[in-house]
């Protein structure tokens, strides 16, 4: 029987888990970097950018080669995927900051809610765009 379901599944499974890991390193970058980073002159900002390039580039990785197991061009993959993490880093850029200045959330809670738009709908995006298996990369 679980053998069937991840027959079936495997990939939405892989997925979960891929997502579960990259969930618990991109929640823990931002507070870790904004950390050891605001002490020595990094605003809040600063310390997105930083921490949005390493989670984005760890990211591609799990999903490319955990989840969707791709074999298709790298460069060409990676620019889908960030596509739509730099969609959400343009947004974020915009939230931040009201979310900090205007609302008054401390910036690690205000990452930490943001963030869960990007979780939401990630794996679409990835099924039906980044890693999406044309029959030359089968």
């Amino acid at each position: 029987m679980m053998l069937t379901l991840y027959s079936r599944y495997g990939k939405q499974l892989r997925f979960l888990i891929a997502g579960g890991l990259n969930t618990i390193v991109g929640l823990s970058i931002y507070p870790l970097f904004y950390i050891f980073l605001e002490p020595i002159g990094f605003g809040y900002i600063q310390v997105l950018l930083f921490s949005q390039m390493f989670c984005i580039t760890f990211s591609f990785f799990t999903n490319k080669y955990f989840v969707f197991k791709t074999k298709g061009n790298v460069k060409e993959e990676y620019l889908r995927f960030f596509a739509f993490y730099g969609f959400y880093l343009l947004l974020n850029l915009l939230c931040l900051p009201f979310l900090v200045e205007v609302i008054q959330i401390t910036p690690i809670l205000a990452q930490t809610l943001f963030s869960f738009a990007i979780i939401v709908s990630s794996y679409f995006w990835h099924s039906l765009v980044t890693f999406k298996q044309t029959k030359e990369s089968l």
